[in-house]
């Protein structure tokens, strides 16, 4: 296949709805595109009904372009990562990868303006996490949720506001920062280092102020980037976590069992902010991001150094704290997103990490609003009833 072919054929692609996501080629299926989280078919002329395995594996070796790491990659471990540049239109965060002896591929479309707090309407919160000197910032969610563009924001703020140098560590380059106040390094897993842990180690001697990696995958990743931390640097990564108690344990397994007590000693003191987000579907079409925000205080400390107990959850750490600091619970900030009307009811519980207390709230907040909190109606007293039980006590008499 030609790369105006295939240049084209992404193109229908994007052209085919409002904003597209990703880019789905599978054997067995046609072309299709993810909007708003929903799948969707493309039309293309000629007709494609199905991909074939010859089709895809086309596809994956015209991007592939005869580059030996994606190549043996593919071939040992069964996928390669790369990126992809379509001119004038957009960037792919690209994986290709075999199932059933075929290959299928996903193409990540990538933002090419870098986005702002503020034009992203995050949390304020996120001015302040940035305005860090050291320590450790973990951004988690399930894949496709948003943590790169949430930390992109951040990096965006440092940039217009700090003269210091920058150093990312990414698979593959997804936002490219200007230079403005600070000075950004942006290196790439393959072409520039080989992986995480080790261009980690390779940044410690680039005189960095912050570091961002793209995502701690395994322990000798985490204890260089807690390593870093704890030297003055500010570094910020990702997981694949659902909330903050589920981080910090995250973090505490990948180290063996003899090693915890001094890795959540480390980890208290490294760590100053967690930020949890998913991706709900929005009332009237769209998502809109939802977020988990803890930082750092004594309560906190004690938890991770002595482990969770009951009322000492770190849910019950966030709930407990003023609003005023910006902290929240999926829940809090769910609640607040379903008074506003950006959010179904239904969604609100499914979603919910605690869900009796939820529907409670949601209940409280209808009941302000005079709406009825039961969809139970037409009830009153069986008078028939009431007669038949004073004759039996009146014969029992």
């Amino acid at each position: 296949m030609k790369q105006t072919d295939l240049d084209f054929i992404l193109s229908t692609m994007l052209d085919s709805n409002q904003g597209v996501s990703d880019l789905n080629f599978t054997v067995g299926k046609p072309l299709q595109v993810e909007a708003s989280g929903l799948l969707t078919e493309v039309p293309i002329q000629p007709p494609v009904w199905k991909l074939t395995p010859f089709q895809t594996e086309q596809i994956a070796m015209t991007i592939v372009s005869n580059d030996p790491r994606l190549t043996r990659n593919l071939l040992i471990n069964g996928s390669a990562d790369t990126s992809y540049y379509l001119k004038g239109r957009a960037r792919f965060r690209v994986n290709i990868f075999s199932q059933r002896n075929t290959y299928s591929l996903v193409l990540r479309r990538l933002a090419t303006k870098i986005p702002t707090v503020e034009e992203m309407d995050l949390p304020k919160v996120f001015h302040k996490i940035s305005e860090e000197k050291n320590g450790l910032v973990l951004v988690t969610g399930a894949t496709g949720s948003g943590k790169t563009t949430s930390l992109a924001a951040m990096l965006c703020d440092i940039n217009m506001k700090k003269a210091i140098h920058v150093v990312t560590l990414e698979d593959p380059v997804e936002f490219s920062h200007p230079h403005h106040k600070a000075t950004f390094n942006q290196r790439e897993m393959g072409q520039d280092f080989d992986n995480f842990a080790n261009g980690l180690r390779a940044a410690l001697r680039q005189a960095p102020k912050v570091i961002l990696v793209g995502e701690s995958r395994d322990r000798e990743t985490m204890e260089i980037s807690m390593t870093a931390a704890e030297t003055g640097h500010l570094v910020m990564s990702t997981l694949h976590t659902v909330d903050a108690g589920q981080t910090i344990n995250r973090i505490i397994g990948m180290f063996e069992l003899e090693e915890e007590k001094l890795i959540r000693i480390r980890l208290a003191e490294s760590l100053r902010w967690i930020v949890c987000q998913r991706l709900l579907p929005k009332v009237g079409g769209g998502r809109v991001a939802a977020f988990e925000i803890m930082g750092m205080d004594l309560r906190v400390k004690d938890a991770i150094l002595n482990g969770e107990e009951e009322g000492k959850t770190f849910y019950d750490i966030i709930t407990a704290k003023p609003r005023e600091w910006g902290w929240r619970t999926f829940d809090q900030n769910m609640l607040e997103m379903y008074e506003k009307g950006l959010i179904s009811e239904e969604t609100a519980v499914a979603y919910a990490s605690r869900k009796a207390l939820v529907g409670r709230e949601i209940d409280r907040i209808k009941a302000a609003r005079g709406e009825s909190t039961t969809d139970i109606g037409g009830l009153a007293m069986d008078e028939a009833y009431d007669d038949v039980l004073k004759r039996v006590v009146k014969k029992k008499k």
